[in-house]
């Protein structure tokens, strides 16, 4: 099932420019506007897994880190 997507808060401006874009390509609007979102993402890449990691090892470097099997050792005894 399609999912919904509402935009509030857009200028004036930019609601006549998708308005007179969508006409130009002979659609309505709210089909000019998935057109639009379409095309910008489907040339974006999603970063693998391998780089998410890395991300996350550059945003923690330096951090004292507590093993999992301290945390697992811990959540068991809260019980």
């Amino acid at each position: 099932m399609p999912g919904n997507l509402h935009v509030r808060n857009l200028d004036d401006d930019l609601i006549i420019r998708l308005k007179r874009r969508a006409a130009r390509h002979g659609r309505s609007a709210e089909a000019e506007h998935r057109e639009i979102l379409r095309q910008a993402l489907s040339t974006e890449l999603e970063p693998t897994f391998g780089e998410l990691a890395a991300q996350l090892r550059q945003l923690t470097r330096g951090r004292v880190h507590t093993p999992a099997e301290e945390l697992m050792r811990e959540g068991r005894d809260e019980r």
